[in-house]
């Protein structure tokens, strides 16, 4: 049985992955070498130097493309880096259309690192993705979107959009970090690349930074790893082996954030002093149905804002929580909580991220793998 007809659960653990060659180590060695012998010059075998190629990190991008059902996988040492080398592929003169509710570090690397070269930039909510074909022009080289987005849960309809990229023949970016393969897999749904902050729920214990882009064509893939080994940006051998460990067991703890993460929206909406709760799986959030199909279930991100509430009462219930811990980041094991105003979301300017949501009073959560009833507990006490 070929290991590219493997379900999901199954990839994970096997997809892309072969025993080491070497002693038949099942785990892919921490290959901690900074250069390879040869045998004259240039007769390798494969590798030369780690910036340029290493086995583990070929491990790891292989399993990459496996679990998003590409035919390449790039690691890169951050999701932004990652992000980076796609926007190399632009000139001067181009142009992007991007989520105008996006992670605060995607805007800033946009914004103020490559608007300055002459890529000009266009925020939209894509919630109706036609309204896309409005900022769409002879200029534009690509769209990049994020679904479910950060941090306002928004759905974007891949679909749909990569129909519209097609006919005018723009590129196609999609994050997926929050959704993750087990959930939802852009390059079926017509994306030309998939990017991770691999960091996150592939990584899923916060102990590693690693970025990942996934693509289908080769010559897409080519460029992409000329600026990968160009610009150097690359992992590190024992990053590749720990997000790899990672990946093997994600379809078990992606299960159990989105149960978690159910409950947590499913609290949070009873709550007396709750205003409003974003969490694709609600009936009347925007999109539902296309999360519904595009989605296989909704996930572990909440975000939240209480009755009447402000900054200050916002970081007094971050601060008050004892089993979500306060910091940077998600997709761990652990439930993690965050202020988008002050810490993710803070390099984009007040009045644009108020325009998408993204308000002073918003609270995230990332939902972990705990006990449910224990966060539920926790966040009770802290809301008060």
């Amino acid at each position: 049985m070929s290991k590219k007809n493997l379900k999901f659960n199954s990839k994970t653990i096997h997809g892309g992955q072969q025993p080491d060659k070497a002693y038949g180590a099942v785990m892919p060695p921490i290959y901690q070498t900074s250069t390879y012998a040869q045998s004259t010059p240039g007769g390798h075998q494969g590798y030369e130097y780690s910036r340029s190629g290493n086995p583990t990190r070929t491990a790891l991008e292989n399993s990459l493309a496996s679990i998003e059902n590409g035919e390449f996988g790039l690691a890169f040492a951050s999701g932004l880096a990652a992000m980076d080398a796609v926007v190399k592929l632009l000139q001067p003169g181009d142009e992007v259309v991007s989520t105008n509710d996006l992670y605060g570090g995607s805007y800033r690397l946009f914004r103020l690192v490559y608007e300055k070269f002459g890529i000009k930039f266009h925020f939209i909510g894509m919630q109706k993705a036609t309204k896309i074909e409005e900022y769409i022009n002879d200029n534009t080289k690509l769209i990049w979107l994020e679904t479910p987005t950060n941090p306002m849960m928004n759905i974007i309809d891949i679909k749909k959009v990569s129909e519209i990229a097609k006919k005018r023949n723009v590129l196609l970016a999609v994050d997926n970090t929050f959704a993750t393969p087990y959930l939802q897999k852009p390059l079926d749904l017509g994306a030309d690349i998939v990017m991770h902050s691999a960091t996150k729920y592939l990584g899923g214990h916060s102990d590693v930074v690693v970025g990942a882009l996934v693509v289908k064509d080769k010559e897409l893939a080519d460029k992409l790893y000329f600026y990968q080994n160009a610009s150097g940006a690359v992992c590190g051998p024992m990053d590749s082996f720990l997000v790899l460990r990672g990946i093997k067991t994600l379809h078990v703890r992606m299960q159990r954030h989105c149960e978690n993460g159910k409950a947590i929206a499913n609290f949070l909406v009873k709550h007396p002093k709750i205003e409003k709760v974003y969490w694709p799986g609600f009936e009347d959030h925007p999109n539902h149905d296309v999360a519904k199909e595009q989605m296989k279930d909704f996930g572990g991100m909440v975000s939240f804002i209480t009755k009447g509430s402000n900054y200050d009462e916002a970081i007094k219930i971050v601060e008050r929580l004892q089993v979500f811990t306060l910091a940077e980041s998600l997709g761990g094991v652990e439930s993690l909580a965050g202020h988008p105003a002050s810490m993710t979301h803070a390099s984009i300017p007040k009045e644009e991220r108020e325009k998408s949501g993204v308000v002073d009073a918003l609270i995230r959560l990332s939902v972990g793998i705990e006990d449910v009833e224990d966060l539920i507990a926790d966040l009770e006490q802290a809301i008060g």
